[in-house]
């Protein structure tokens, strides 16, 4: 697929590493020749410097016979113009925008094709928001990630001493929990994927992922680990996009308090929110945390726009007694070094980000991605089309489908109903299917099995 980036900032860079390994055709746009240079030191691609909504620029770019673009650059303007003239002039078939003022967000009759004729709207601080929100709603979750319209979810834990399950083959899983069904997709073991079969022993510190109804996820859990009690008081240090919405969102369930540096916005919020309590104040201030009864905290959450104002103050939270400590992190290189020392989870909002724009790159008719472990593997959601003549999946049982190595199927939906698979189940047409790709290497032989062939009327 041929497609124009506009923006190499921290969303363009990250989009732009995943589509680039699939042999894709990119094109980078961004002013910054900095930016530009550093992506064709790392990645196999085209960069163009110049404004990316100037009609010179995507022309240049490819715009004339570009599938889509991709405008992602710091401002919402720029973005919404760039996709008026990609449309305008090319006709481009699929334009996705970074849209992040709710004073645009709110008038969806904006993005019309009479107004600004964007496709798709990305709102990574929504994005980001929504993904904090599954782990506070699921104690004990690495992540938390939805499928089929929140009918499954699949879940990442870390399996610790005492879990029922700790020692004991995945085949007893079930004879745990009669009447609940859930499907261990991947389990990772000091970092490499295990496969997992029936026989497979779950060791304390494994990272398991596994499927599951939405209403069974906590049943499930219990398995696994010591279940966490729910949570009932939060803290956000940053009172910016994210913590507002977080606040926001959470006032009216849990005790929310919030710690916000710059004054005047430390007011601005207070007006906004109702039942928060907002600080103004240091979020990485000892004193200021234990005034406020950090120990009693159950969740202490650092989404300020500084990585190490992130990570130094959940690190001290943690240590001041703060049940879970989770920080917002994007550089990279910081996660996995964050996240196996005192902070609990690591947040990407480019890991949080990625599965949106993926999901309309893929082809086949795939409704949902999500991006796992740092980019290298991706759980995925596909319809099935066609019959059995048509399609290499349609009619077949789990079982008999050629599926790429390290790739499993966990769950399918249909309709309202959600099937664990098995061996023997059988995917008729309309099917959703909900797979687990340990390498997203192989995403190109996946999609080429939820293709329908000629046959197919």
């Amino acid at each position: 697929m041929k497609v124009i980036i506009l923006g190499a900032g921290q969303v363009g860079s990250s989009v732009a590493d995943n589509l680039a390994s699939e042999a894709n055709d990119i094109t980078v746009v961004d002013q910054d020749e900095d930016l530009l240079r550093e992506l064709r030191d790392r990645l196999d691609l085209r960069t163009i410097q110049g404004h990316a909504a100037h009609p010179d620029v995507l022309l240049e770019a490819g715009g004339e016979d570009a599938e889509m673009i991709l405008a992602v650059t710091n401002s919402d303007e720029t973005n919404m113009v760039a996709c008026q003239v990609a449309y305008t002039l090319f006709h481009t078939p699929t334009k996705i925008a970074r849209v992040r003022a709710p004073g645009y967000t709110g008038y969806p009759q904006l993005f019309a094709a009479d107004a600004f004729p964007i496709d798709v709207l990305i709102s990574p601080e929504q994005l980001v928001t929504e993904y904090i929100m599954r782990l506070i709603e699921n104690p004990g979750a690495l992540q938390v990630l939805d499928f089929a319209n929140g009918l499954v979810r699949l879940v990442a834990v870390k399996a610790y001493y005492g879990g029922p399950l700790v020692g004991n083959e995945l085949s007893q899983l079930y004879e745990h929990m009669p009447g609940i069904e859930a499907r261990v997709a991947a389990i990772y073991r000091k970092g490499r994927a295990i496969q997992p079969e029936g026989d497979t022993i779950v060791e304390a510190d494994d990272e398991v992922f596994f499927i599951a109804a939405t209403e069974n996820i906590r049943a499930v859990m219990s398995e696994l680990r010591k279940l966490e009690k729910p949570f009932k008081r939060l803290m956000f240090a940053g009172g910016g996009n994210i913590g507002t919405r977080l606040a926001g969102a959470l006032e009216n369930k849990y005790q929310v308090k919030l710690i916000e540096c710059d004054k005047s916005r430390a007011q601005k919020v207070s007006e906004e929110l109702t039942h928060t309590i907002v600080l103004h104040g240091d979020v990485a201030d000892e004193n200021l945390l234990i005034e406020e009864n950090i120990e009693s905290m159950d969740v202490f959450c650092a989404v300020t726009n500084d990585d190490e104002a992130n990570i130094l103050s959940a690190m001290l939270a943690k240590r001041l007694g703060a049940r879970k400590v989770m920080a917002l992190i994007n550089r990279h290189a910081y996660v996995d070094m964050v996240q196996s020392g005192s902070v609990d989870i690591a947040i990407s909002p480019q890991q949080a980000t990625i599965g949106s724009l993926l999901r309309h790159v893929r082809r086949g008719d795939v409704v949902m991605v999500h991006s796992l472990r740092h980019g290298a593997a991706e759980a995925i959601e596909a319809v099935a089309h066609g019959d059995s003549n048509s399609s290499k999946v349609v009619g077949k049982t789990v079982e008999a489908i050629d599926l790429p190595r390290g790739t499993s199927i966990g769950a399918i939906v249909r309709g309202e109903e959600v099937l664990i698979a098995h061996h023997d189940t059988v995917i008729l047409s309309e099917d959703h299917v909900i797979m687990f790709l340990a390498d997203k290497k192989r995403i190109s032989e996946v999609e080429r099995l939820f293709q329908v062939g000629i046959t197919f009327l």
